[in-house]
């Protein structure tokens, strides 16, 4: 019975850390999705106005 606790204890603690470093993934995605379209819209602006960059 101690080993079936210490098996399920380690399993909990490895969802654990796997369901933190996911939502942090999920974060960071987020962060690059919102670059990304930040760079998108300052190409376009740039591409029109007619600018050049150095």
């Amino acid at each position: 019975m101690n080993i079936l606790l210490i098996v399920i204890a380690v399993i909990a603690v490895v969802l654990l850390v796997t369901g933190g470093f996911v939502q942090s993934l999920n974060f960071l995605l987020w962060v690059g999705v919102v670059l990304l379209v930040l760079a998108i819209i300052a190409w376009l602006l740039r591409a029109v106005t007619g600018r050049k960059s150095l």
